[in-house]
């Protein structure tokens, strides 16, 4: 019998200095059961990087053919592609191709590194493509936040990120491996 996807609420309020962007968003998210706590901490990151009024959480890990999260225009378009983890080259190439600008977050230390090792050269062609890395520790520390209801207040500024919960609060480094043109 398959499992069913576990729903978490998440308040989420970003202050992103560097856009200039502050709002709450009160969203619902589904954890499809092959995911962890970890990549679920990344997704809702990743959301708040990113964060925009038509910014919504997509099918991603339950769908082959759609990110993590997208924003779409009002016309239906194509406005951002984000996905998570370490998307082979096809992937990358058919995301660059369908979407105006896409980010993609690889994370899980040593392992996204040897991905970016692998991939980098294919990637240099695609002027729309971001690459936002999130160290080991980093997104352990984002796991260690997760529970099923969740208040997060997210700063922005000069790339340096404080994720806060309650009494916990974590400072993130994100690492820029590539950046659009």
């Amino acid at each position: 019998m398959a499992q069913n996807a576990t729903v978490y609420k998440v308040e989420l309020s970003v202050a992103d200095m560097d856009r200039h962007y502050y709002e709450t968003h009160k969203l619902t998210v589904a954890r499809h059961p092959s995911e962890t706590d970890e990549r679920l901490m990344v997704r809702i990151l990743a959301f708040a990087l990113n964060a925009h009024e038509n910014l919504t959480m997509a099918k991603g890990i339950a769908a082959d053919d759609e990110p993590d999260i997208w924003q779409k225009s009002l016309s239906g378009e194509l406005n951002l592609w984000v996905s998570l983890g370490l998307p082979g080259e096809k992937a990358v190439r058919q995301s660059c191709a369908r979407a105006e600008r896409v980010i993609l977050y690889p994370y899980g230390g040593r392992v996204a590194e040897l991905w970016w090792e692998k991939i980098r050269r294919s990637t240099l062609r695609f002027d729309n493509l971001d690459v936002v890395a999130l160290s080991e520790q980093d997104s352990a520390a984002l796991g260690r936040l997760a529970s099923r209801t969740m208040r997060l207040q997210v700063n922005i500024q000069d790339g340096d990120v404080m994720v806060s919960t309650g009494d916990a609060i974590i400072h993130l480094t994100p690492l820029h491996w590539k950046t659009a043109a």
